[in-house]
């Protein structure tokens, strides 16, 4: 097969432990998965229908490697989240088969153009622009589910510049890791190479030019970045 120019390089996330990467097909996200974070973005808590959203695959930024700041924004965000990365999907997969289709976990961040967002929401328009732009999934080395169980309870937690600003159980998420690969497996065919960011407690707020960030999930993995 030949292409009109270069194909793209696939992106991928290293695997702990391992010379193997994983490549990414898609970034899924979770939007409002915590109750404290909702109420602090000052919505409704959703506890029948998860909220997702995308980003793409190329806006991953691997582990200690710097997350340039954004364009056409004055208020870029963190949001701290667990990271499911998949081996296998489909389509309506069924809740008890979930947890079959995932390869590890990870951290990562879902950053956010917050002032664009707000903008965005005012006027009832979608969002994409606010969460889907470049470098805007920091994401740490997966830890291979062989390597470990899947986690049911693991601290969470944010530091910048060496401060506190996020730190919850993952246990207190509305929708487990099965549920959410269950309901988005409804609305897409779920792949082999996808990411699946979980959702981000309480405690977002804003990150400047030379800020350090060491995300945290216990026991899994980490994550550390400069926004430059």
């Amino acid at each position: 097969m030949s292409f009109v120019f270069p194909a793209p390089t696939v992106p991928s996330v290293p695997v702990l432990d391992s010379a193997s990467r994983f490549p990414v097909h898609r970034i899924y996200c979770v939007g409002r998965n915590y109750a404290d974070h909702a109420k602090e973005m000052g919505a409704e808590v959703n506890r029948t229908q998860p909220t997702f959203f995308l980003k793409p695959a190329d806006a991953v930024v691997t582990d200690g490697n710097d997350v340039p700041y954004p364009s056409a924004t004055s208020d870029l965000h963190h949001e701290v989240e667990m990271v499911v990365a998949l081996k296998s999907g489909g389509r309506d997969i069924a809740l008890d088969a979930a947890l079959d289709h995932v390869f590890g976990y990870g951290v990562g961040l879902d950053l956010t153009r917050r002032d664009l967002q707000a903008a965005a929401k005012a006027k009832s328009l979608p969002w994409d622009v606010a969460k889907g732009f470049d470098a805007s999934a920091p994401v740490s080395s997966l830890r291979a589910v062989a390597a470990g169980a899947h986690p049911q309870h693991a601290t969470l937690s944010l530091l910048v510049n060496g401060e506190p600003r996020q730190n919850t159980d993952i246990s207190d998420m509305i929708f487990n890791v099965a549920e959410i690969i269950h309901e988005l497996s409804k609305l897409f065919e779920l792949a082999a190479g996808d990411l699946i960011f979980t959702g981000t407690p309480a405690g977002v707020a804003a990150l400047a030019r030379g800020d350090t960030f060491e995300a945290t999930l216990g026991g899994v993995a980490s994550l550390r970045g400069r926004i430059v």
